[in-house]
């Protein structure tokens, strides 16, 4: 959310200081707080001269009796409303329970302010296909390592065959995918793999953080660097120090804090807001966007991260993948306490498969997540999907040639096949270089990029490998 966007928060907490301190971070990024002591009032303030202006709500601590009936009275009032809930420690059960009664997004208390404005910016400004949560299904699972990622489509193997190469290395990276498409999630992957894996994960969401205090949240500030700098805070390049840094949606920083992120990779000197002095870092820098980087961005910058670049590509150009990806998220999510284990038939595979996904992986984990709760059986069927298969019906059009090749791939990949394309759009097939280009990309990413084990199983010499990547212009990322 904007600095400049003003909107309504509902915070729904007995504790006056809590309410000033939410109130003062949530007004960081532009919104006025409305608080109610307890329950018994957000009726009265959802009905108030105020109420249609409350675009969250954020429940302050939750309590296991009156919590699900506080959210499911909010849901049946304001169907579309974002709620928030924040609790004390990790329980995975409180979640679900959460979850359950209707609640958009879990936070676990402490919460660091920018993590709050980035689940309000989440919630409350991005439009969700119904039925899709926040991304609590992803907050509650453990990294995975690159080799686990599940996906045999060439071009998102290729991805993961450039991410284990650049795991070997300090330099910047830049993840390039649509928003959910696991940019995230390879760029933990990445830290996992790398000799800095025992070392901080540090993430920043360049969204989620006003333009006037991006400075002092990624270098730091010293006490009274500016009106409201009462103590000195230290920045995420710091804390980052010996580990990874991870800048999500980079495109969006103010240009001045790019040229100083630049000097601060050329130098490994921070220099705090207000600070005549700096601190000296080793930091690798990780990056996403979900967009090409705009034309302005700083050309430094933009040269160290364009040194090595992973394209993630949308679910919707890999649906061969979605019965493995779909089997693999829902044995996540019913590995959490409180949820049952729950396998996947065929008809709602079919379903899954028909649809495009316009929010990638994140949304199909969110709404395997949402059924495996509701589900009352023993396995997820097309019933449990209702919304994603009308969506499907309308989307699909008649006489749709590229869709249908689409859907008989991937009704192909239920027998655990990842496939490689033979049929173009139009219902010819392929060129041979071009499925024998997939098929190395596939080998370099089944394999990680270990080219003598690649040329072996290809059944070729090292040297026959390395002109055919040379004609069929492939790079490894070396």
């Amino acid at each position: 959310m904007r600095a400049d966007t003003v909107r309504f928060l509902l915070l729904v907490d007995a504790d006056p200081a809590e309410r000033r301190l939410v109130a003062a971070t949530a007004a960081r990024a532009g919104w006025n707080t409305l608080g109610s002591p307890s329950g018994e009032q957000v009726q009265e303030l959802l009905g108030g001269p105020t109420g249609h202006e409350i675009r969250a709500v954020l429940v302050g601590r939750w309590d296991p009796e009156a919590g699900p009936a506080l959210v499911r009275a909010l849901r049946g009032d304001r169907p579309g409303l974002p709620i928030i809930v924040l609790a004390e420690g990790g329980s995975v059960g409180q979640a679900v329970e959460a979850m359950r009664a209707g609640a958009s997004d879990f936070l676990v208390r402490p919460v660091a302010p920018e993590r709050l404005l980035e689940a309000l910016a989440v919630n409350a400004d991005r439009r969700r296909a119904s039925g899709e949560l926040a991304p609590l299904s992803e907050k509650m699972a453990p990294s995975l390592a690159l080799e686990e990622l599940v996906g045999g489509a060439p071009d998102f193997r290729a991805a993961l065959a450039v991410a284990a190469k650049a795991a070997r290395s300090r330099l910047p990276l830049l993840i390039v995918g649509e928003a959910g498409s696991g940019k995230e999630t390879i760029a933990r992957a990445v830290h996992e793999a790398s000799p800095r894996s025992r070392a901080s994960f540090v993430a920043l969401d360049c969204r989620a953080v006003p333009s006037n205090i991006v400075d002092s949240e990624l270098f730091g500030h010293v006490a009274g660097a500016f009106p409201g700098a009462f103590a000195e805070r230290v920045g995420k390049l710091v804390e980052a120090d010996g580990g990874t840094l991870l800048l999500d949606e980079i495109g969006d920083l103010p240009l001045s804090t790019q040229a100083a992120l630049d000097r601060v990779l050329a130098t490994g000197e921070v220099r705090p807001v207000g600070c005549n002095g700096s601190n000296s870092v080793d930091v690798r820098l990780i990056a996403t966007s979900s967009k090409p980087l705009p034309d302005n961005f700083d050309g430094g910058l933009a040269e160290r991260l364009a040194g090595t670049v992973v394209a993630v590509p949308p679910l919707r150009d890999r649906s061969g993948d979605i019965p493995a990806l779909a089997r693999h998220l829902l044995s996540r999510h019913t590995g959490q306490p409180g949820i049952r284990p729950l396998s996947i038939a065929e008809d709602a595979l079919q379903v899954l498969m028909r649809y495009g996904w316009p929010g990638n992986v994140r949304q199909m984990s969110n709404v395997l997540f949402r059924a495996a709760l509701q589900c009352e059986g023993s396995a997820l069927t097309a019933d449990d999907f209702p919304h994603i298969a009308l969506q499907s019906k309308f989307s699909n059009r008649v006489g749709d040639t590229s869709r249908e090749i689409g859907a008989t791939a991937a009704s192909a990949a239920l027998a655990g096949g990842q496939g490689i394309t033979l049929w173009q759009a139009d219902g010819h097939l392929r060129s041979l270089e071009e499925i024998e280009g997939d098929l190395i990309r596939l080998a370099i990413g089944h394999y990680r990029g270990k080219m003598t084990e690649v040329a072996r199983r290809l059944g070729i010499g090292r040297s026959t490998l390395y002109r055919k990547l040379a004609e069929l212009g492939i790079d490894t990322g070396a």
